[in-house]
């Protein structure tokens, strides 16, 4: 069996194989997907910033010498930068006239806890930037775990078998959160499960690519765990707490508070045994 043929096959067990395991969060009665969603919400705040501050940035400034580490940094801030740009152009291109001012905060706080149903359409418009933005995120996500599988096989196939069922079980967690937030953006389950196995081939992508050019994008590597990073932390901060702030009262923030520090506790756990196994 061919080099090639094992980088293609594992790469997309290694994508497709998470998102299917997390899918099982889209088969829940809609009553009770809607009444989960929120704590994914929270869940996904802390899978989402622990994924960028502990796995993205850190083995972004693994691969740069210390000469690059301003470039580097620079690259995180325009990163999100250009994602407030697009989601302002999202918004402009999708909210008709004045519509997005004129439903304000109670049709915000209305859509981000009690689902999309029954919302107007220009309010869902206005929630999937966030979405559009974790689809573009995951791609490179997943395109940088394709060139780190690849990168593995072409050590050894025993190490690159291993380190492709780490990333799908690394990633379970984080898709299950990608799909909360893409019901948040007012996707279908149909929808969100189409993305984001669509997204998922991105592995595949940068495996066969990584197989024929894998000293190319080896320097390019660190810029692609940067954008992501910055995909992920602003999807975090700009679109789903401000979302969490709708409700103050004391249960439901200790639940927000408790649900996001599960978001982290589970993303480092899966990053320990990762490491662990690879290492």
């Amino acid at each position: 069996m061919s080099l090639l043929f094992y980088i293609i096959i594992f790469t997309a067990i290694g994508g497709v194989l998470s998102v299917l395991a997390a899918s099982v969060f889209l088969l829940l009665p809609e009553q009770q997907r809607q009444r989960v969603l929120p704590h994914g919400i929270s869940f996904a705040i802390g899978a989402l910033l622990t994924g960028a501050f502990c796995g993205l940035i850190p083995h972004a400034f693994e691969e740069v010498a210390s000469s690059e580490i301003s470039v580097l940094s620079s690259t995180l801030l325009i990163g999100i930068l250009l994602f407030f740009g697009l989601e302002k152009l999202l918004i402009w291109r999708h909210c008709h006239s004045h519509a997005c001012e004129a439903h304000g905060e109670e049709a915000h706080a209305d859509h981000a806890f009690h689902g999309h149903g029954h919302t107007s359409q220009a309010v869902q418009q206005n929630h999937r930037p966030a979405g559009t933005f974790i689809i573009l995120g995951d791609s490179i996500h997943n395109f940088v775990d394709g060139v780190l599988i690849a990168a593995a096989f072409m050590t050894d196939v025993q190490l690159g078998i291993v380190t492709s069922l780490a990333v799908a079980a690394h990633e379970i967690p984080q898709e299950v959160g990608d799909f909360a937030i893409l019901l948040h953006s007012g996707y279908s389950r149909r929808k969100a499960l189409i993305y984001n196995i669509l997204s998922s081939l991105a592995t595949v992508l940068g495996g066969v690519l990584a197989y024929f050019s894998l000293g190319d994008l080896h320097t390019l590597l660190p810029y692609f765990l940067t954008l992501a990073a910055s995909s992920f932390i602003y999807i975090a901060v700009a679109d789903l707490i401000p979302s969490l702030h709708q409700k103050t009262d004391l249960k439901t923030s200790l639940q927000q508070i408790g649900f996001i520090l599960a978001g982290v506790g589970l993303i480092l756990l899966m990053q320990t045994i990762a490491h662990g196994v690879t290492g």
